[in-house]
């Protein structure tokens, strides 16, 4: 999954595309380069074309520019003033079907718990949306008990709501992994992994016939829980699927996961998240943590798909974590 930036992002290359005007919006480097090995002439196409639409929507939208350009992996970030004085941010991305379902995920939350979306232009996929606090992040709460707690309570809210038309389903992509599976474990270089992928599958296909029908955010780890002034927190970045809520723990789970391998305490803290999450979902815990195991199934298939022989340390560390209770 690659994720954009709803709020200011911390991280941000300095260096630009020579656009041949000053006025000109400044295209990172990095958001360029990333378009053309993801996306080959297409992306490079889209960033060619990105300073006119970003200058036709200014127009269209009556839009002042109140700061410096910003990119996420995917995604141009843009601080605006509306007509009125309110302060938002333009997020242009290639049009996929991943920002098709952020737009429905977020017209359908309508802010309840995540970012608002405030307009939107159908044909490139641009959103128009509230400015939140990029500086500040969940990450940024020393005590994990809060942090994961905050996140749980906005968890719960997105999840309680019916997914809509639209959306893929969990079910749909769980047949996939399976699928997928037989061969992906013959790549893998030590029998331990191979057993645990197998394992795995069989908590997936155990699953499988129930994928849930919740609207599922897909991705919210600390980072992308930002603060907000209409409330103390929101989250960003969705890319909604339906699904078992049980499906989209992992990210909360894995949140800040060096420094909780650095302190060595990485089996109370997954377990610790995992209880607080479950109540906070209303979920049954053998349940939540079949489809976090597909969760984690779904990680090693990427990451397999990739080249990599080895299962990622982190999954395994989660895994056990909640398999050896």
């Amino acid at each position: 999954m690659i994720s954009g930036v709803m709020g200011l992002p911390k991280a941000v290359d300095p260096e630009v595309c020579d656009l041949g005007t000053s006025e000109a919006v400044e295209i990172p480097q990095s958001l360029a380069l990333s378009y053309a090995g993801g996306f080959g002439e297409e992306g490079r196409d889209w960033i060619a074309g990105l300073p006119a639409l970003v200058a036709e929507l200014l127009e269209r939208w009556e839009l002042q520019r109140d700061g410096a350009v910003r990119s996420g992996e995917a995604s141009l970030v843009l601080p605006v003033l509306r007509k009125h004085g309110t302060r938002a941010v333009l997020k242009l991305q290639m049009p996929r079907e991943e920002t098709t379902a952020a737009l429905i995920g977020l017209r359908t939350w309508n802010g309840e718990g995540v970012v608002q979306l405030l307009d939107h232009d159908p044909d490139s996929s641009t959103m128009l949306l509230e400015r939140l606090d990029g500086d500040r992040t969940l990450a940024s709460i020393e005590d994990d008990d809060v942090a994961v707690g905050i996140l749980a309570e906005l968890q719960a809210r997105l999840v309680r709501v019916p997914a809509p038309p639209g959306l893929r389903s969990l079910g749909d992509i769980a047949t996939e992994m399976l699928a997928q599976v037989p061969q992906a474990v013959t790549a893998l270089a030590h029998p331990a992994d191979r057993q645990r992928l197998r394992g795995w599958g069989s908590a997936v296909d155990e699953l499988v016939g129930e994928p849930g029908d919740r609207i599922l955010h897909w991705d919210l780890h600390y980072d992308n829980v930002l603060a907000a002034q209409r409330e103390p927190w929101l989250a960003i970045d969705p890319e909604p699927l339906a699904g078992d809520p049980g499906f989209d723990l992992w990210p909360a789970l894995d949140s800040r996961w060096d420094d909780v391998v650095a302190k060595g305490d990485a089996v109370r803290v997954v377990r610790r998240r995992f209880d607080v999450l479950t109540e906070a979902l209303g979920l049954d815990r053998a349940r939540a943590t079949g489809w976090t195991l597909g969760r984690l199934l779904q990680n090693s298939l990427w990451d397999i798909a990739d080249g990599r022989t080895a299962l990622a340390s982190s999954s395994v560390a989660v895994a056990e974590s909640l398999l050896n209770r």
